[in-house]
């Protein structure tokens, strides 16, 4: 039963802005309570509610039976077909419960084999009540695959590998990170070839710099199967089915184990806020009806995505989905997920023409889809209870109160959301203004911009920036340079030289400055010198934009190892300090004049000079603890493309008097266009 003791109130010691939005809050709980409590009553609670993966779809049972249920009220008969019965529409008929739910079980061959043969073809074929005939992909099935010289449509296999081959964990999850520094990737891009990568190219190759560049989570994009490609995942056909563009379940399987092996967690990108339009191989129309798992009409349409939208207030779409995640967690040992869309999710307008001024009635007046961010209440205390390991992220950008606030306490769950504004700013800055026109106050503010007691995921650029339209850091400060002056063996240009400077500033400032977890998409750790681009009609269906160019950073000539190497020594220095755990910084300086940033976080201090010409001698600079500094990280290091004046063996010592509101003032040298963190001396 979900708790009754929640008072409203409670709230405002979070946000005294909520008091007039109380009412709201309490009526937003109590539609979860009587959800959870519904669910409890009538499925026995979340552990058996969210293993609808185990009784609907195709189930092998001990006597190598085979159950099959399906969803569908609208038909008035249903059959299952396939290439076990020569594509029969009649020999394996179900048979409709009082809810609507078609079953069939196929009995084991006469020598106690399974009747359906491992990866062989099935559909189900059902009647509507408009008495026309339609084959269906199952709802729930966990293996489809795509042959494009015959049709772009998917076709379902039935997935049951003899036991020799089923994959065997072998490594027990990791503790979840206390700093999250995400890896966000793509399997099928993560070859340097002109084609679709693989989940075991992918463990073989690319956990392994994952590793060495210090990041301690993987979030996983495009891994649910998707009919087009180039729409990164994020049109959805088959939900339960990992996407075999990149191999099997069981490659997939050995991916994440081999991560969890090397300390890695991982993160499933889930995509829960729409579905594919697809009829043929998705969820639309499934039983002839708009409104199965959808809303009806327009309500079921996201106009700017082309894409059919859940009935988040459904019973059985509930199941669905809840258990859609308990599946990626049991099935294939995932940590958690990054929540796609969210912000749609929650909004009856869905975040089309809207901008969030900030004003609190945005939030939970008559433009909140109630029902949307239930579900989201519910998917996260089903997976926090019965996974107390597992991490979610919410990709929203309104800005939600309480999102990032347990169910318990009024708020909608999330462990951590995406700082969304803060790649925006810096492409603005990057794109409208001249270095000496930064604003560190407008940048600083952005940064920590946060809800209190609300932790968020700090970001540069994620692949959104990577995509083609639109540009990474390293393309807006580089690209006149990129494909000419990226080696040692040419000048160390203008262009160049402030480029490898700023890249590591801005995310040395994000990282330590920005959040309690950070992320970077893959190849951008090293300024990755393409756009992202998947085949499509309008490039000629090219892989060219659609991978990564390893070899341009192991090249021992070209430049890109500088900003690959800083990567990994500022996540390395981080795991061994601990910054992004730490409560947040306090800024002491934000000079407008000099560009000069300082802050201090867990113990350090931080400080950078974005002024594009000047270095400061002797910078009196604010520092609460009293003692001797040394410098632990320098963005100028010869090793990182910098030139090397920190002087990293200078130790600084504090005078006893207030600067800056600190306690104490050391003075530094900070040259032009560098950052450095700098520890105190332990005894």
């Amino acid at each position: 039963m979900a708790t009754d003791t929640f008072d409203p109130k409670s709230v405002l010691e979070l946000d005294s802005w909520l008091e007039p939005f109380l009412g709201a809050i309490d009526k937003r709980y109590q539609l979860f309570k009587r959800w959870k409590d519904t669910i409890a009553n009538t499925e026995g609670g979340y552990d058996q509610f969210t293993k609808g993966y185990l009784k609907f779809g195709l189930n092998v049972q001990p006597d190598n039976s085979v159950l099959y249920r399906e969803w569908a009220p609208n038909a008035i008969s249903a059959a299952l077909t396939g290439d076990f019965n020569d594509w029969n529409r009649i020999a394996h008929p179900m048979k409709k419960n009082e809810y609507g739910v078609w079953e069939v079980t196929i009995p084991p061959n006469p020598d106690g084999t399974c009747a359906i043969p491992h990866d062989s073809k099935i559909k189900v074929t059902m009647i509507t009540a408009s008495r026309e005939r339609i084959e269906r992909i199952p709802a729930w099935i966990r293996r489809v695959t795509q042959d494009i010289s015959v049709s772009p449509a998917y076709d379902a296999r039935f997935w049951n590998p003899p036991e020799e081959k089923r994959y065997k964990f072998k490594n027990a999850a990791p503790p979840t990170p206390k700093s999250p520094r995400i890896y966000e990737a793509h399997v099928g891009i993560s070859t340097s070839e002109h084609r679709v990568g693989t989940y075991t190219e992918f463990t073989r190759d690319t956990l392994p710099r994952i590793k060495k560049l210090g990041y301690n989570t993987i979030q996983l994009m495009a891994i649910m199967e998707h009919a087009y490609y180039a729409s990164f995942g994020y049109q959805v056909t088959s939900f339960f089915a990992a996407s075999s563009r990149y191999g099997t379940p069981e490659e997939l399987m050995e991916l994440i184990d081999t991560a969890h092996g090397l300390g890695i967690v991982v993160l499933l990108d889930i995509v829960h806020s729409h579905a594919c339009k697809n009829v043929l191989d998705g969820l639309n129309m499934f039983d002839g009806t708009d409104h199965l798992y959808f809303h009806g009409g327009k309500k079921g349409q996201h106009e700017l995505w082309d894409s059919r939208l859940f009935n988040y207030g459904s019973h059985e779409v509930l199941r669905f989905l809840l258990s859609n995640l308990r599946f990626y967690m049991e099935e294939f040992k995932f940590d958690g997920f990054r929540f796609d869309g969210v912000t749609s999710m929650m909004y009856l307008h869905h975040g089309i023409g809207t901008g969030f001024s900030g004003g609190y009635h945005e939030y939970f007046e008559d433009k909140v889809d109630l029902e949307g961010v239930v579900y989201l209440m519910l998917a996260n205390d089903a997976m926090h209870e019965l996974y107390p390991h597992c991490i979610t992220i919410a990709e929203d950008v309104s800005g939600m109160p309480l999102l990032c606030i347990p169910t318990s306490k009024g708020g909608v769950g999330f462990d951590y959301r995406l700082s969304m504004a803060v790649p925006d700013m810096w492409i603005k800055l990057l794109k409208h203004k001249q270095d000496d026109e930064w604003d560190m106050g407008n940048i600083v503010q952005t940064l920590v911009n946060r809800r209190h007691l609300e932790k968020s995921v700090a970001y540069a650029e994620s692949h959104d920036q990577a995509l083609v339209g639109d540009k990474t850091i390293a393309f807006w400060l580089m690209d006149k340079e990129m494909y000419t002056n990226m080696s040692d063996l040419t000048e160390m240009t203008p262009i160049i030289s402030r480029g490898i400077a700023l890249h590591k500033m801005i995310r040395l400032l994000v990282h330590a400055l920005g959040g309690e977890a950070y992320l970077n998409f893959e190849g951008n750790e090293f300024g990755h010198p393409e756009w992202l681009d998947f085949p499509r009609e309008g490039n000629n269906n090219s892989y060219h934009y659609a991978r990564r160019q390893w070899n341009v950073v192991d090249d021992a000539v070209l430049r890109y190892r500088y900003l690959n190497g800083f990567d990994s020594e500022m996540n390395n220095t981080e795991e061994k300090y601990g910054w992004l755990a730490a409560p947040q910084a306090y800024v002491s300086l934000k000079n407008e004049v000099d560009k000069v940033i300082v802050f201090e976080r867990a113990g350090l201090l931080f400080v950078f000079n974005f002024h594009p010409t000047k270095s400061f001698s002797d910078y009196r600079i604010g520092v609460e603890e009293a003692g001797e500094y040394h410098v632990i990280l320098s963005t100028d290091d010869k090793r990182f493309g910098g030139f090397e004046n920190i002087d990293t063996s200078v130790k600084y010592k504090t005078t006893p008097l207030e600067w800056n509101g600190r306690k104490n003032w050391a003075q530094v040298y900070i040259p032009s266009r560098t950052a450095m963190i700098l520890s105190k001396d332990t005894a």
